[in-house]
């Protein structure tokens, strides 16, 4: 009998309940620090710079383990340079914060105009099919952001990395409160049905 209430845990409508519940839990905080994000853009620009630092003193530390595993003499030294660079290029970000984010600015603006100029190319190629202007509308308004972020730099890193961060944060969160909801919604569905 207890076996029987232990697999019923794992699955049906109870499990996704409980599942659900977090998935929803978890969604609210993405919105709330997203919402966070594009209040305070600089702010949430700066976290981002210090959390690239650590990020990149922590790929350093990887590399400087790396050059451990052996591997001969020229691999040992390319893990030791790179180690090195990504530890002082970390620890440019951590003391230099308002320098990291506007670093951080001007390559987000240049990957966005790439960006734009690649989905040009996809419309260029696809413009005879349909929905094909829904590609030539992307690549537009993303040329327009790239070139706002680009034209602006460097008062642009007061705002541009911080809210976009925080649009992706209330995106993901938006999405993930709409796949808990539908989940429980399932699942009392499912519960309906069983008799």
């Amino acid at each position: 009998m207890a076996t029987a209430n232990a697999s019923e845990g794992l699955r049906g409508s109870a499990f996704i309940k409980r599942a659900s519940g977090w998935y929803i839990a978890t969604a609210v905080v993405f919105i709330i620090l997203g919402i966070f994000a594009i209040v305070e853009p600089g702010l949430a620009g700066l976290a981002v710079a210090f959390l690239v630092g650590w990020l990149l003193i922590f790929a350093g530390a990887a590399h400087l383990l790396g050059t451990f595993s052996g591997g001969g003499v020229a691999r040992v030294i390319w893990q030791l340079i790179l180690g090195v660079i990504y530890i002082l290029g970390g620890i440019y970000f951590l003391t230099h914060p308002l320098l990291g984010l506007g670093t951080l600015t001007l390559l987000l603006a240049g990957i966005i105009l790439a960006e734009a100029v690649l989905e040009f190319i996809v419309y260029s190629r696809t413009r005879n099919e349909g929905g094909s202007g829904w590609t030539l509308a992307n690549g537009l308004i993303t040329l327009l952001l790239g070139g706002l972020i680009w034209f602006h730099w460097p008062s642009s890193s007061v705002w541009a990395i911080g809210t976009l961060v925080g649009v992706n944060l209330m995106m993901t969160g938006i999405s993930r409160l709409m796949l808990g909801t539908a989940a429980r919604r399932l699942a009392k569905h499912t519960e309906a049905e069983t008799p």
